[in-house]
């Protein structure tokens, strides 16, 4: 299986990058190939509503790093989103790139692609993650997508504190159990 993940931390070594290598760990360790697209330094613009696209009649105008991200999505088996929590739902960084899933909805929906969710958050309330997760659901069912699963690393604030939680080992088998 071929998986793309988009790491929507602007930080490259964070919680959320440990995340995510624990689950290319176990995923290459289960015979698959894994990219890491860390999506803040892609070089992706927002989504200007100019609707030259058509919502995927036409390419999208803009000419950025979004190209090279939709032509390895649209290669994959698989997409994951990794992402820091801020304030209850996805990184900005992250948010941009599928907010220009617009001009390309309908190729990737027919991709049908398994998804995966990877998050961390400093907070360890049982309702943290209640709006990514809604929100992942939402894409999932928008994009055509099946769910394999999601690692919500309550209490991961920082590098240390994720080290010491039981969540890289979550994703580690995550990634190994594809």
């Amino acid at each position: 299986m071929n998986i793309i993940i988009l790491q929507g931390s602007p930080n490259r070594d964070g919680s959320t990058a440990m995340l995510a290598e624990e689950f290319v760990r176990g995923a290459r360790q289960a015979g698959h190939s894994v990219e890491r697209i860390d999506v803040a330094h892609a070089g992706v613009h927002p989504c200007t509503g100019c609707v030259t696209c058509g919502y995927g009649a036409r390419p999208c105008v803009q000419r950025d790093g979004m190209a090279a991200i939709t032509e390895k999505i649209l290669g994959a088996d698989m997409l994951v989103l990794a992402t820091p929590l801020y304030y209850y739902g996805m990184t900005a960084q992250l948010k941009t790139v599928i907010d220009r899933f617009c001009s390309d909805n309908s190729a990737i929906s027919g991709r049908r692609l398994d998804a995966a969710l990877l998050a961390d958050a400093w907070n360890a309330d049982d309702w943290t993650f209640d709006a990514l997760v809604a929100h992942y659901e939402t894409l999932c069912r928008y994009l055509n997508m099946h769910d394999r699963g999601r690692v919500l690393g309550y209490g991961c604030g920082t590098p240390g504190m994720t080290r010491a939680s039981r969540h890289l080992r979550e994703a580690f088998e995550l990634g190994a159990s594809l």
